[in-house]
């Protein structure tokens, strides 16, 4: 793996910069399609290649929180690129701006992630259970995914987790496999996203090799496939994991799936797949409620060793409202910002690091939607809200419901609590009522968008 094969030689003088600016570039650019566009705008960005003298590729960075920041976080990322860029064993040290003068260095070498274990596959062991942060949006789902890992093939075989993007699918398909490991260690485990899969089902056709395909996935004790929406207009595939669960199903081995939506909501699925994923326990992930997303930024900071205080964990959590992905990107920006300007964690801070993040207006009140869908169906709020059970009010409050989750993305719990302490399954059964009656009633679903839009304007009905 020459260097010359990216055109970037170690020089001296004062052409080294020059070539170590441009491998630095290459590197970048290879990076920012594999990471959030938050994350890379924040942490990379701001880096200049500077020296690349005896296998070591000095970064410059803004000061020495964002070296130890882009060690623990983008190691993995940075040591792919090094090798696919440069054809080379190079490791990087990140120089702090404000020490460049003083010779002072913080060196610290890419962390390959741990080789995969032997009968695993793309396993992290910081996908854990002990780190995901369980809430009244996530319990159930938890509560399953921990009792498959500890006996996989006896409890809700298969298990179907979904929910939205960023809700922590992903987090707890990878905690399965890592629980079970640790409790038996000659577990056959295989985690893999369904695209992946497809690619990996290509290859084998290519090269002829469909045999040892199957004989791979039938093999395991426990399959987790992420992402099963992906089998979407993809019959070769959806035929193969169709086999593929029959076979494993009947062995006794453990399936895990996730997706963005139940089964039945795939298009364009196969009756005897959508049969197939939906056969054990279908469990949902919910956008978390308020005091889940604090405890989620609370936990965030103390894994960063930063002071998080309450009113600007409320802050952020008051807003950010849609996916625990989006929770931390908010926060990485705020910390990023304190860390460039020396400045302590406060609400103003967090109002400046947010603001190109958050909707400029001020956010919509849950109480003028309740009101707007009342006066839509020519009810009181009162009525809407304390239970009223004629056919009329009925329908209101699932729009209001509706409405609510749409335009606030509150958990089913918070929408409760606003209908008289509704359980979250009425609300889910409201929710669902109306999406059915906006696909089936043309009318109803314009009469629907133009509420929501009014309402999102501040416009009279």
């Amino acid at each position: 793996m020459g260097v010359a094969d990216s055109g970037v030689q170690p020089r001296v003088g004062r052409e080294t910069p020059l070539d170590a600016e441009r491998l630095w570039t290459d590197i970048l650019d290879y990076v920012k399609p594999r990471v959030s566009r938050e994350g890379f705008e924040t942490w990379l960005s701001p880096t200049r290649g500077r020296e690349l003298s005896s296998g070591v590729l000095f970064v410059e960075v803004p000061n020495s929180f964002f070296a130890d920041w882009l060690s623990q976080h983008y190691s993995a990322e940075l040591q792919a690129a090094l090798l696919n860029v440069s054809r080379q064993e190079l490791t990087v040290s990140f120089r702090p701006r404000d020490a460049a003068d003083t010779g002072v260095l913080i060196h610290r070498a890419p962390v390959r992630r741990p080789v995969p274990r032997q009968n695993g596959y793309r396993l992290q062991a910081h996908l854990s259970f002990d780190n995901f942060v369980v809430g009244e949006s996530n319990r159930f789902a938890v509560a399953a995914a921990r009792s498959v890992a500890e006996r996989p093939g006896a409890n809700y075989n298969p298990l179907f987790i979904y929910g939205g993007v960023g809700l922590g699918k992903t987090h707890l398909a990878q905690a399965i496999g890592n629980l079970a490991l640790a409790k038996k260690p000659d577990t056959r485990v295989y985690y893999t996203a369904a695209d992946d899969l497809f690619l990996e089902l290509i290859q084998a056709i290519e090269k002829n090799t469909r045999l040892e395909f199957k004989n791979k996935y039938r093999g395991l004790d426990l399959l987790l496939l992420d992402d099963v929406h992906y089998l979407v207009g993809k019959e070769r595939l959806q035929e193969e994991v169709f086999y593929i669960f029959n076979s494993l199903h009947d062995a006794g081995s453990q399936i895990v799936f996730t997706s963005d939506r139940p089964p039945q909501e795939i298009p364009a699925l196969e009756d005897r797949l959508a049969s197939r994923l939906g056969s054990g326990l279908v469990v949902d992930i919910q956008p978390p409620e308020l005091e889940t997303r604090i405890a989620i930024l609370k936990q965030k900071a103390t894994l960063d060793r930063a002071d998080l205080p309450d009113d600007v964990a409320y802050f952020i959590a008051a807003r950010v409202r849609t996916s625990v992905r989006a929770l931390e990107g908010s926060w990485i920006r705020l910390l990023a910002l304190a860390s460039l300007d020396n400045r302590p964690i406060t609400v103003p801070l967090a109002e400046e690091a947010l603001k190109d993040l958050l909707k400029e207006e001020e956010p919509v009140d849950h109480n003028r939607i309740v009101k707007a869908c009342a006066e839509q169906f020519g009810v009181s709020v009162k009525d809407i809200t304390n239970g009223g059970r004629t056919k009329q009010l009925a329908l209101a409050r699932q729009v209001a419901m509706y409405v609510l989750r749409a335009t606030l993305s509150l958990s089913l719990k918070e929408i409760g609590g606003l209908f008289g302490n509704k359980d979250h399954t009425t609300v889910m059964h409201a929710i669902k009522r109306v999406g059915e009656l906006k696909i089936k009633d043309p009318a109803f679903a314009a009469r629907l968008d133009k509420l929501s839009k009014g309402i999102s304007r501040g416009e009279p009905r």
